[in-house]
């Protein structure tokens, strides 16, 4: 493995690792997620944290279910994501998912926009994003997370 497919993978549990995926099964998503590596925080969060970063860093006061922090995009690429673990629950169950899937879908979604990936920008590239998040879903075999 050349150093620019390394990952450095941290996992930080804020909220309790109790019904969250564990370490191992974040990094494989991430091996999958990030093309040319990366050094990554993943800390999963309280909706009380998940507020006040949202509200502080975009200025939304409401919790959200997943935050990106780039500070390189490399490759390798090194950020943080923040998983606020009540909303993802909540959107899991609201939307008839696995949780588990749901989780995948946001650690993906997340480690794209710490590529340079912005569903925000336009249509296309909200369509170039979503492309890539199914692909790398289905090669973890997960469902596509946009379809009813």
């Amino acid at each position: 493995m050349t150093q620019s497919k390394r990952l450095n993978l941290s996992v930080q549990y804020a909220c309790g690792a109790a019904g969250l995926p564990a370490r191992a099964q974040l990094r494989v998503w991430a091996r999958a997620a990030l093309a040319g590596g990366g050094q990554v925080t993943i800390r999963y969060v309280d909706a009380d944290e998940g507020q006040a970063l949202n509200r502080d860093y975009r200025g939304k006061d409401y919790a959200t279910n997943v935050l990106s922090f780039v500070y390189e995009q490399g490759p390798p690429t090194v950020g943080d994501l923040v998983v606020c673990a009540p909303v993802v629950a909540r959107e899991a169950a609201e939307q008839r998912k696995p949780a588990e899937a749901h989780h995948a879908h946001l650690v993906v979604h997340g480690l794209l926009h710490l590529q340079g990936y912005d569903h925000e920008t336009g249509e296309d590239d909200a369509r170039a994003m979503e492309d890539r998040e199914r692909q790398i879903l289905a090669g973890l075999g997960y469902p596509d997370p946009y379809r009813d």
